[in-house]
């Protein structure tokens, strides 16, 4: 091999994050050939995790270094949220959290890649696109491994727990995790539920957060909300929040 792809081999091993991933078509852009990555392999330098992704030989794929790859070098909004973002961020230390099961939003327009797809994670992944929320507000910097990822911040993870709910999301559960929310800011709180276009989500939120008491509620301009009309029947023989206009389990009121 020659001095040049020493030298390119060492800077890309050097700046490469550990359990990172990268994308073939970004380091082809950065300078890295098809034939230079395949020289790579073969001197066991780097592996193929999936068409079109590599990672370096000896490291362990993370679910947090496919994302980095998934944000950084293909450019997509996907992050982990609801409840796998509220443990990430300390916010579920009180639950029972299952590794067998990882949430990831994006925009309606996104789509995970084949060789994420078809690589064994041990887990189950559950993704989920929409665009009840925008997707560059309510995130924060997640740091791993000497990388960051965007993940839901702790309101927004909170209103995709709700917008699971109650199919995807149990209710009870969304109910223990806002009890954890005692310290939220009222400022990200006011601005996420003024641009969530999800009805149900919005009065689940202010009725949980109402109910279970928390002093950041007294600085929420409810009126700058829209709350929609009409009845939201959220849960079957449930009670009926008439403010709200929500039908909740009864174990909400009477717990």
């Amino acid at each position: 091999m020659s001095l040049e792809p020493d030298n390119k081999i060492n800077q890309l091993i050097t700046q490469w994050p550990s359990n990172a991933i990268y994308l073939t078509s970004w380091l082809a852009k950065e300078g890295y050939s098809a034939q230079l990555l395949n020289r790579y392999k073969q001197s066991n330098w780097i592996a193929s995790i999936g068409h079109g992704a590599v990672m370096k030989t000896g490291d362990q794929a993370s679910l947090e270094g496919a994302l980095f790859t998934i944000q950084k070098q293909g450019k997509q909004q996907i992050h982990p949220g609801g409840k796998t973002a509220l443990n990430l961020l300390g916010r579920a230390h009180y639950l029972e959290f299952s590794t067998k099961n990882y949430t990831l939003f994006g925009i309606e327009s996104e789509k995970l890649p084949s060789w994420f797809l078809k690589y064994n994670w041990k887990t189950s992944i559950n993704y989920y696109s929409t665009s009840f929320l925008p997707s560059n507000i309510g995130l924060v910097n997640y740091e791993t491994n000497g990388f960051s990822i965007k993940i839901s911040g702790a309101v927004r993870a909170m209103l995709e727990c709700f917008y699971l709910a109650p199919k995807n999301q149990d209710l009870q559960e969304c109910y223990e995790l806002m009890e954890g929310l005692n310290n939220l800011r009222p400022q990200p709180v006011q601005q996420l539920l003024e641009v969530c276009t999800s009805i149900k989500v919005k009065r689940l939120f202010l009725y949980t957060a109402e109910k279970i008491g928390h002093a950041w509620m007294d600085f929420i301009d409810i009126d700058k909300i829209d709350l929609g009309s009409g009845k939201r029947q959220i849960v079957k023989n449930g009670v009926y929040i008439p403010k709200y206009k929500i039908t909740v389990p009864s174990t909400f009121e009477n717990g």
